[in-house]
């Protein structure tokens, strides 16, 4: 599906250059799953204290 988005250039060069990418389109990529990935974390950790875990539980076991 082919798009044309404005972006700034300067920052898709740095960024294919931080994470050697080739071609832009593996950039933009990249940085979109980057992005997912840690919004989804985020979203996460927003859980922590709110789950109930069994006392009973042996972890070890």
């Amino acid at each position: 599906m082919p798009s044309n988005i404005d972006f700034n250039h300067k920052l898709l060069a740095e960024f294919q250059k931080l994470g050697k990418f080739k071609f832009k389109k593996d950039a933009v990529n990249a940085a979109l799953e980057e992005f997912i990935r840690r919004r989804r974390q985020k979203e996460i950790t927003t859980l922590f204290g709110y789950i109930d875990y069994d006392k009973e539980y042996d972890y070890k076991a």
